[in-house]
């Protein structure tokens, strides 16, 4: 097994309730995440988490392209940290926690820390995806976050 992990920030013009609110319903993920082509609410939640998804991902290797499937499972939720974790098989887990900071130009600042744990000769395969994935998503965020034009509808 191998672990690595990767940080990225959007800064959205829009408040952090607005930024939270977006970011803690997995089911707008498909709208943000560049992999995701649907997401299912798990009633009840998996023990530990708040909320619990099926996700299916869109893939690519080479000529090849497939869907995985995967639980996702929201940890922990404040006004500003969100922790979530991702288990696909074969044994691959994303953790993401990310903090909303309110900032005094009008735009909220989105941090986020991603750590993955693949088997080994997955892992590079997976780190790559993950990390185009969402330097996508951040962009993305951004975009969605700040409405038509880059500044949020009033």
């Amino acid at each position: 097994m191998r672990t690595g992990d990767f940080h990225y920030t959007a800064r959205p013009h829009c408040t952090a309730s607005e930024a939270m609110t977006v970011l803690a319903d997995l089911t707008r993920q498909g709208e943000l995440h560049p992999l995701i082509i649907a997401v299912h609410t798990e009633e009840p939640p998996r023990p530990g988490a708040i909320r619990s998804y099926t996700i299916t991902d869109a893939m690519r290797w080479g000529p090849l392209r497939f869907r995985i499937r995967y639980q996702a499972d929201i940890l922990s939720e404040s006004a500003t940290t969100l922790d979530t974790v991702a288990r696909q098989s074969p044994n691959v887990t994303v953790r993401n926690r990310t903090t909303v900071t309110a900032q005094d130009d009008g735009r909220t600042r989105i941090d986020c820390h991603v750590t993955l744990t693949a088997p080994t000769p997955l892992f590079g395969y997976a780190f790559a995806q993950a990390r185009r994935a969402h330097g996508e998503l951040a962009a993305r965020m951004e975009e969605a976050l700040s409405g038509p034009g880059g500044h949020r509808p009033e």
